[in-house]
């Protein structure tokens, strides 16, 4: 079955080169281009994408409160930023609403399948400079105030992968360990953490530094 993908983008060019590249890649496909948060909102029920691209800097509402909304009512649907952002602010703004993973508009067109591919696959793909930033912040950030989690070693070390951007393949095979195995320790990381995707994991854990 192919993955279904979605944009929400208000560039008409990049709208329809994101587009075709995506259709004429096999076992992709997109049915789902917006120009605006409104547009989507109205339109998404219909056969919801697996994986929606969005754009930040929009008319209207923006793209991290349209991922806030969207994973109000989708919280299956896996959403990936596609911006030219860099800030932090933009990062973990958006991480914090809900995103999967952080991408930058001048991503190579091979990179960005691979992007959405390890999306569905458990993975929070980021831009290599955006991941770095990421991993700088986190050891740098002076941790807030939380009640004492109880991580065990290997929910720590799979954590650290997750904030890498690491996706559950690629998790497995670091840690020799099965993907059911992964997504079990994942869960209970979610249940400990008191959050409901993995972006929210990625977001408390820097937070509050975490491992």
């Amino acid at each position: 079955m192919a993955i279904k993908v979605g944009i929400v983008e208000d560039d008409a060019a990049i709208r329809e080169g994101v587009s075709m590249l995506v259709n004429s890649t096999p076992g992709f496909e997109c049915r789902h281009v917006y120009a605006s948060c409104e547009d989507a909102f109205l339109r998404l029920s219909e056969q919801p994408p697996d994986v929606l691209l969005m754009d930040i800097h929009l008319g209207g509402i923006s793209g991290i409160e349209g991922v806030r909304q969207i994973k109000a009512k989708f919280p299956a649907m896996e959403v990936l930023m596609l911006t030219v952002f860099e800030e932090n602010d933009k990062i973990f703004q958006s991480l914090c609403a809900g995103a999967s993973g952080y991408l930058l508009k001048k991503i190579p067109p091979e990179e960005l399948i691979e992007a959405i591919r390890e999306a569905t696959q458990g993975g929070a793909p980021m831009t290599a400079s955006i991941a770095r930033k990421v991993l700088s912040v986190f050891q740098t950030i002076v941790p807030a105030p939380l009640p004492e989690v109880q991580l065990t070693v290997r929910e720590k070390q799979i954590l650290e992968h997750l904030i890498a951007g690491s996706s559950y393949k690629m998790i497995a095979r670091d840690l020799f360990i099965s993907i059911d195995t992964v997504s079990s320790h994942v869960k209970n990381i979610y249940k400990k953490l008191q959050v409901h995707s993995k972006s929210e994991a990625v977001a408390k854990a820097i937070r509050h530094k975490l491992v």
